[in-house]
This record gives C-alpha cells, structure tokens and sequence, in this order.
C-alpha cells in the first residue's frame, strides 16, 4: 500500500470523528444530580439530553436560545456534552479588566468591580443564616425604614437625630439617667423643671429644684 493511499484512510478516519461545533439551546432538564440540554445544531439537526458539564460550587439555568459549545466525547455527537453557554442579550457589557460579574436574566446581578467594591442590583435580597450575620464596617448605611422582628440591642450607645424623632409602644425601662434640654411631657401635660403645681390656697409652687 502505497503512501498515498494511507493519507487517504486517515483523512476518510478523521472525517468520520465529529468535531466541536456550535448549537442553540432549546430545552434544558435541571431537575437531576446533572443538567440534560436539548441542543439544536447550525445545521438543523437537533441532539437529546447532552449533559452540560458546570464547574463545581456554581450552577445555571440558560433561557432558551442561548448559543452552547458542545464537543463529541469520542468524536460521536450522542456522546457529546456542553462545556460553555452564552446568551449576549443578557450578558452585562462594559466590565474593566479583572472585573467580574453574576447575572441573571432578569437583569438582577452582582458585580465585583475594582477597588474591591461590590454592587449588588435586585428588586428584593434574602439573607438566610440561623446561626447570625457579622458585618465588620465604620459605618452602616441605609436609605429606607429599617424594621426588626427581634429584640435590638446597641452596645455602643443609640444616636437619633433628624426625622420625626423616636417613637415607642409599650413599656420602657431605663437604668441610669435622663437628660433633656426640652420638655418633659405625660399625658399630654407638662411635667419637666419648668412646671408648676397649684396650692390650695390658689398660690402658685416654685420651680423644681
């Protein structure tokens, strides 16, 4: 057999093997251990349930539509599975360089940016975590009503300025002193230092010393 007629066979070999090629995703199936995707190819043909092979600690589930890289496991396209997915109507753009971000397609995301700032955009953020939340900062912000469902205790003191001021329902306790520069008032009556008592002689008692 001359040398020709091997480069032949192994060209017609080659062409036998499927190569990595492009595809849109039509369907996926998150419900098991591993992701099942239903793949439509450039070329019209469509493929069931390749496994879509996520990295360990993250996990998606791509809208329908989006473009995927699916590379045959021994050249068959049966045996194929999924290692990248990609939908650029979703993708957020003008990231800096070694700028990452977390994105879904609602448009909610989580975007590390330089400087080691963090912005988080969503219409609601639930923090689940029985066991506490420890945040370690020189201040805590926030631009909106602030409610506790448990008891709140501050350590380092209470300072509230502005606004309408402090209101309270139900009993308060106080251990230690109370200092006010305004009145002091008790049913809607005046009872702070520059009160004064009636006598019964209709004279009037002197401020409280």
């Amino acid at each position: 057999m001359d040398i020709k007629t091997i480069d032949k066979r192994i060209r017609q070999a080659f062409n036998g093997v499927r190569q990595a090629f492009r595809g849109k995703i039509a369907r996926v199936k998150s419900g098991g251990g591993v992701q099942k995707i239903q793949v439509e190819g450039l070329e019209g043909e469509t493929v069931q349930d390749l496994e879509h092979a996520e990295n360990f600690g993250f996990t998606s589930h791509p809208p329908a539509g989006s473009d995927c890289v699916v590379v045959p496991l021994g050249g068959k396209t049966s045996h194929g599975i999924i290692v990248a997915t990609t939908n650029g109507a979703y993708r957020i753009t003008g990231l800096g360089e070694g700028e990452t971000a977390v994105y879904n397609a609602d448009g909610a995301k989580m975007v590390l940016k330089k400087g080691r700032i963090i912005n988080i955009d969503c219409e609601t953020l639930n923090i689940k975590a029985p066991n506490g939340v420890n945040i370690t900062a020189n201040n805590v912000k926030c631009s909106a009503q602030v409610t506790a469902e448990g008891q709140i205790n501050g350590n380092g003191g209470m300072a509230v300025q502005g606004g309408r001021g402090a209101s309270f329902t139900g009993d308060v306790k106080l251990v230690g002193d109370v200092t006010t520069t305004g009145k002091l008032v008790n049913n809607g009556k005046n009872v702070g230092s520059d009160h004064k008592h009636t006598e019964t002689n209709s004279s009037e008692t002197g401020e409280v010393v």
